[in-house]
Parts: C-alpha cells; sequence; structure tokens
C-alpha cells in the first residue's frame, strides 16, 4: 500500500460527499494503490449508512465505526494505528484542509522528509477563532519542551516510520502534533490558505478547544510546574519580610496599640488564597494526566470495521 488517507467523521453527513469526491479524485490522479481511512466518531446522524454506501460504491474506502464518540485526537490515532500505507495522510472531515495540496506534500515526503506539516498562514474563520488559537500555539511554542511549529495542525503527511513510532506511545490524553514534532527526523512545513468549513456546524466548542490546549500544554511542558515554584519562592520571600515587619513594628514601635489594617489583611489572604488555589489547579491537571494512564483503560472502542 502506497498511500493512506486518514479522516476524522462526526456528524458529517452533510459533508461527507463532496469529501469523498475530492479525495478519491485526488488520488486516483496520482496512480498508486491507496485507502481512505474514515473513523466515525460515535455519530448519531447518517454518517455511518453513507460511509457504508461510500465503501459498496469503492472498495478502497475503508470504515472504522467507534462505539461512541472518543474525541478528534482518539479518531486520528485509531486511524493511524489501523493504517498500511508507505505515507499517511491526516485531514480534517470538514473539507478546510484542501486535498488539492495533496501531492505537493507527497513529493515533499519523497524528497526525503518523514513529516511534512501543513502551517496556515491563512485562517477563513472569525476573528474571536483566529485569536484564541493564535495565543494558543504561541503560548505552547513558548513553553514546550520541543518545538512545535506555530500554526501548524493535524494536516500533514508522514512517513510509516513515523506513524510506527507514534503509534507505539501509550499516552491516552492525545495530541498528535505534539507527538510528530517529538519524534524528530527530518520535517518541513508547507503553507496554505485554510478554508472555511464547507457546510454545517464546527464540532469544536470552547470545552473541546480547552481541553486539545490543556491536552498539549500539560503533556509537553513543565513550565506550569515551575511557575508554581516561582511563584511560592516570590510569596515566601515577601512573607519573610512581612514576618520581620511585624516583629518590628510589634516591639520597636507603639503601632500596635491601634487596630491592625483590615485591608491588609483581606489582601494578604486573598492573595495567598488565590496563589493556592492555582497552585492546586496546575497539580491536579497534572495528577488528572497520571490518573488516565494508571486506569489503563483503552484509547477507545471499535464497535465495527468496514473493509479491512
Amino acid at each position: 500500500m502506497k498511500y493512506s488517507i486518514v479522516l476524522p467523521v462526526y456528524n458529517e453527513e452533510q459533508n461527507l460527499p463532496h469529501l469523498y469526491k475530492r479525495v478519491s479524485s485526488v488520488m486516483e490522479k496520482l496512480n498508486e494503490n491507496y485507502e481512505v481511512i474514515f473513523v466515525n466518531d460515535g455519530s448519531f446522524d447518517r454518517t455511518p449508512s453513507i460511509l457504508k454506501e461510500l465503501h459498496e460504491k469503492n472498495k478502497k474506502v475503508k470504515v472504522i465505526n467507534f462505539s461512541r464518540n472518543f474525541g478528534h485526537q482518539i479518531a486520528v490515532t485509531a486511524g493511524m494505528a489501523n493504517s498500511s500505507g508507505d505515507y499517511l495522510a491526516i485531514l480534517d472531515g470538514d473539507l478546510q484542509d484542501p486535498p488539492e495540496i495533496l501531492p505537493d506534500f507527497f513529493d515533499k515526503a519523497k524528497e526525503g522528509f518523514d513529516v511534512v506539516y501543513a502551517v496556515r498562514k491563512k485562517r477563513k474563520e472569525n476573528f474571536l477563532k483566529r485569536s484564541a488559537y493564535s495565543l494558543f500555539y504561541k503560548i505552547l511554542h513558548s513553553i514546550a519542551d520541543i518545538d512545535i511549529p506555530l500554526d501548524s495542525g493535524d494536516f500533514c503527511v508522514m512517513s510509516s516510520r513515523v506513524v510506527k513510532a507514534i503509534n507505539s506511545f501509550p499516552e491516552r490524553n492525545r495530541f498528535v502534533r505534539g507527538f510528530r514534532s517529538w519524534v524528530g527526523f527530518r520535517q518541513v512545513g508547507v503553507e496554505y490558505e485554510r478554508d472555511k468549513r464547507f457546510s454545517g456546524e464546527s464540532k469544536y466548542g470552547l470545552r473541546k478547544m480547552f481541553k486539545l490546549a490543556f491536552d498539549g500544554i500539560f503533556s509537553f511542558s513543565f513550565v506550569p510546574l515551575q511557575v508554581m515554584f516561582y511563584l511560592g519562592s516570590v510569596s515566601l520571600f515577601f512573607s519573610i519580610l512581612g514576618s520581620l515587619w511585624a516583629i518590628y513594628m510589634r516591639f520597636f514601635t507603639t503601632a500596635y496599640s491601634r487596630v491592625p489594617g483590615f485591608a491588609t489583611t483581606i489582601i494578604l489572604i486573598m492573595f495567598v488564597g488565590g496563589l493556592q488555589l492555582f497552585s492546586m489547579g496546575v497539580m491536579g491537571e497534572y495528577l488528572r494526566r497520571v490518573y488516565d494512564e494508571v486506569k489503563q483503560r483503552p484509547q477507545y472502542i471499535i464497535e465495527s470495521k468496514i473493509g479491512f
């Protein structure tokens, strides 16, 4: 098998016919053996039946049906684990990633690059979403232990040895674009303009966006823990100064004959309390991920496979 195309989909009945048509049209022109792997992430619309029809129409189409919705990154993981191509491409099912530029990616890969990732030079989305993504990528790029390229999503082409390496990762909180950078090998970015969603509504709500951001930050950086240490050290330093000041005021002045300042006390309590809650929250995020790993539950449950 030369090429594997992984397409995670969730309630994409409106997009699927157009997605299949554009992907298959591009791949047929390459005159190479290929497979298109749709990962149905627990859709409850007509997505499963449409995927079955596509397989009956074209045996190169393969389908993985999850038992429920496990999330986009897990769907990508399942597609990678069940692929067999020398090169694997990952695209979203909303047609924001144009399949027509895949041949350029494959050509780059044949030049000796193990990873060819897409870099979004322009996003056709609302201002708030563009700003949120831009801020996230800048924060992640600045604090991550590895070099994760700015504005690079999951849209990419990878060689089989990179796919094999990522498939060996046991983490349950997946951040595929981070794994892709972590494995190393020769990598190159290709700029493109990200289109608007073809139809329907985005499945990435605010909660899922925050989860993706937290998975990226807490999986590839210890900076939040270091920030806790620095804040705690600064707080301890000022506490020592405050204690020395209080001792001086108590024994060497008459200020303590008056009622102590209420505002100062409240400010100190709120500062220390907020610092403690922030620190507990950061520790909780790391601890939650440790708990997920210790449980050793499977990353996903497959209800059925078609075409494998």
